[in-house]
């Protein structure tokens, strides 16, 4: 792999995971030779910065980002250094109105919670469309040392943006905290999650209809045989017109659903254990 033999040949120490290189290539491929801007979050012993900027060629603008001031010492032609704290938005704010929007954003920082949501909550606004942010090491949301696992670790936030993508349907819902306008795609590897954004793509999933509906069109018997269909039937015209029936529906019904659901779930409840 053309990263890996990269990485190995750095002069400056570093370390990473194996199958980590695998995911690189198949996630930034397509952005060699291209003029984007490539910021990578975490420099430490600045292992990894040449080697972005061989993998990427000479069009790319490299960024790096680290707290520690030492860092800036790895700044050279091609590279660029800026020292902040990524779990302070400010420092975000700051740093997007100097570069503007990115290509990639990859979050190899301090893998706390806060860093990596406060990162991904500023950066997503700020990636381009067609571009991409991969928050790495998210095995941390499983350590004691990051105080996980957590209600509110990081891989519990990413299953957040699962619902909130799905939210571009029809009146689902909304979170206050959205960013469906943005992220279209989430990808889950091993100690990663990776976030596809494009505007175009995010957006409201709008019904099409082909043709009008013939006279003969079949009844839907996707609940045909639950209790709540079997009990409606026979009393639908006898009822229909009592006023108390009328006012007591919606409970019977939610009554009967849930009976009817518990049913259900009983069919696939082991696959969850």
């Amino acid at each position: 792999m053309k990263l890996l033999n990269l990485f190995l040949s750095s002069k400056h120490f570093s370390s990473k995971h194996k199958k980590y290189f695998e995911v690189y290539e198949e996630l930034f491929s397509s952005f060699i030779d291209k003029k984007i801007t490539f910021v990578e979050v975490g420099i430490l012993n600045g292992g990894s910065l040449k080697m972005w900027k061989e993998y990427f060629g000479q069009n790319a603008r490299i960024i790096a980002i680290d707290y520690n001031p030492e860092c800036k010492k790895y700044e050279e032609e091609g590279i660029e250094i800026f020292i902040g704290d990524q779990s302070d938005p400010n420092f975000w704010d700051d740093f997007f109105t100097k570069v503007g929007k990115v290509d990639i954003l990859l979050d190899d920082g301090g893998h706390t919670n806060s860093q990596q949501v406060i990162t991904t909550v500023k950066s997503i606004p700020n990636i381009k469309d067609g571009g991409l942010l991969v928050t790495e090491d998210t095995h941390t949301s499983y350590q004691a040392s990051y105080d996980n696992p957590s209600k509110k670790s990081y891989i519990n936030f990413s299953k957040k943006i699962i619902d909130d993508i799905n939210f571009t349907f029809p009146n689902l819902g909304k979170f206050k905290y959205s960013f469906n306008k943005y992220v279209y795609s989430l990808r889950y590897f091993e100690s990663f999650v990776v976030y596809y954004i494009d505007r175009n793509k995010a957006c409201l999933n709008e019904e099409i209809i082909n043709n009008k509906p013939p006279p003969d069109l079949n009844k839907d018997f996707r609940y045909h045989n639950s209790i709540t269909t079997k009990l409606r039937i026979p009393f639908k015209n006898k009822l229909k017109n009592y006023y108390l029936i009328k006012k007591i529906k919606p409970i019977f019904r939610a009554v009967i659903r849930f009976f009817d659901n518990r049913k259900e779930i009983k069919k696939y409840n082991k696959y969850f254990l």
